[in-house]
């Protein structure tokens, strides 16, 4: 399916003097600028009826004229799968994704992940890169995710992510008592002998920082809140496992398993078995993109983890 798209602006004063790709970013807010260079470049983005380039200089009261062609994104098919939707409006949705849904189809799963979901809720994002997806959660981890419903909220949710004005909060049950809260600021790469890890690397990798606090320590773990500042893959799994202190039921970073000495059956059953990394993200700080306002939501903890921590809990009274 193409999308025919048809629109006309004309260049206020507060715009003369500034390059048409930045320009055209600013009166064509539906699209990248990415996509707006491409079709400087192919003229269907004309200047005063002409085919311009993104470096030109615009003057007050010229003319861009946008006529362009828009092909459906997504070959992925819509499924009726179970959607926690958290909040929706004409532009935005907030999904509760439950630990163990991929988020993005892949090599093993071809579908029944969340963007299949998406698709069957609202057919229209089959028109979005990524079908309005601007950030994902690992499959085994819970929580708010959200997604965009226009090109224009997707781009500035893109825009918030990338200039760190989204705020994202997590809760994460981690191995050892931890003294105090902390900042681990690294750069992030591809495992060097593991091609499916992430580890923190000397150079060549991504900038990641993760602020965390503690919320309760119990006898040989922690409960601590992560705040990301950036959305690194594996960001706070890798993160906490490099201050050693890794994530309860973490397979790939987790290491070694702690039990509290003397503690009770129940407990050590559910921290051997834990079915996955212990993190959820329970809470998500954004600016409307229509509408400016800032908004937030927060959710409770999942089962799995609400249990682990009345546990642990309970080990500590009973230590005493």
């Amino acid at each position: 399916m193409t999308q025919v798209i048809k629109q006309q602006a004309i260049v206020p004063l507060e715009s003369s003097g500034k390059r048409i790709d930045q320009v055209a970013a600013e009166l064509f807010p539906d699209f990248s600028r990415a996509k707006l260079q491409e079709w400087l470049k192919d003229g269907s983005l004309l200047w005063n009826g002409e085919v311009g380039r993104p470096k030109n200089k615009v003057r007050v009261g010229d003319t861009l004229t946008l006529e362009a062609e828009q092909q459906e994104q997504l070959t992925d098919l819509p499924q009726d799968l179970e959607l926690d939707v958290v909040y929706e409006d004409e532009h935005l949705l907030l999904v509760n994704k439950p630990a163990g849904l991929v988020v993005h189809p892949a090599a093993g799963h071809a579908d029944g992940t969340l963007l299949n979901a998406l698709l069957f809720h609202c057919p229209s994002l089959k028109e979005l890169p990524r079908a309005g997806i601007v950030h994902r959660i690992d499959k085994d981890t819970s929580g708010l995710l959200v997604v965009a419903k226009t090109l224009k909220a997707q781009n500035s949710l893109v825009e918030q992510l990338q200039s760190h004005n989204m705020g994202r909060e997590y809760d994460a049950i981690a191995l050892g008592v931890m003294t105090s809260g902390g900042t681990v600021d690294t750069q992030i790469g591809r495992h060097p002998k593991d091609r499916k890890r992430q580890a923190v690397v000397v150079s060549g990798g991504k900038d990641s920082v993760t602020h965390y606090r503690v919320v309760q320590r119990y006898r040989a773990h922690t409960h601590v809140r992560c705040n990301l500042e950036t959305g690194r893959t594996h960001q706070i799994r890798v993160h906490m496992a490099h201050i050693r202190h890794p994530l309860v039921g973490d397979p790939v970073y987790g290491g070694r398993l702690k039990l509290p000495a003397g503690a009770n059956e129940e407990l050590k059953l559910m921290l051997r078995s834990f079915p996955r990394q212990a993190l959820h993200a329970r809470s998500l700080k954004l600016m409307h993109p229509e509408t400016g306002k800032e908004m937030s939501w927060t959710l409770p903890l999942p089962e799995d983890i609400e249990l682990l921590l009345t546990l642990l809990e309970e080990d500590m009274r009973s230590a005493r």
